[in-house]
């Protein structure tokens, strides 16, 4: 008499490699997909006929009703403005400085900060608008 070895077959899943492809999936969405930081202000933008769309990674500034001037969702004086986008444009490949005003900011604030911008060496400084409803 021979002593026969009982072989249970056991039918499993291996999930293993659709672990890995989900991860795989989750890490290509999240280098792929582009966050806007956008501030919780009410403005009320400009209009102009001439509006083009802005650079996604462009640093942005706010300047409210009030006059007051924010970066990065923290209050700023005109004149830190220089300093703070000069250091934030040297880890940035991209030079570029859009400023997000409201309708009634004076013409004066507004070209103080655009200077302030330009001083700290960026080379494409725009203003965000809103595009004239049937304008053609």
């Amino acid at each position: 008499m021979r002593y026969r070895e009982r072989k249970d077959t056991v039918d499993d899943i291996n999930i293993s490699p659709l672990i890995d492809m989900v991860f795989i999936l989750l890490i290509f969405f999240m280098v792929s997909t582009t966050f806007v930081k956008d501030m919780k202000l009410d403005l009320n933008r400009p209009a102009a006929s001439t509006a083009t769309t802005a650079s996604t990674k462009a640093i942005r500034l706010y300047i409210d009703n009030a006059g007051d001037i924010y970066l990065d969702g923290e209050p700023v004086r005109v004149w830190v403005i220089q300093s703070r986008i000069r250091d934030l444009l040297a880890g940035s490949t991209g030079k570029s400085v859009l400023v997000i005003t409201d309708d009634g900011v004076p013409a004066g604030r507004l070209v103080e900060v655009v200077d302030q911008a330009r001083l700290a060496g960026a080379t494409d400084v725009g203003v965000a608008t809103v595009e004239e409803a049937g304008a053609g």
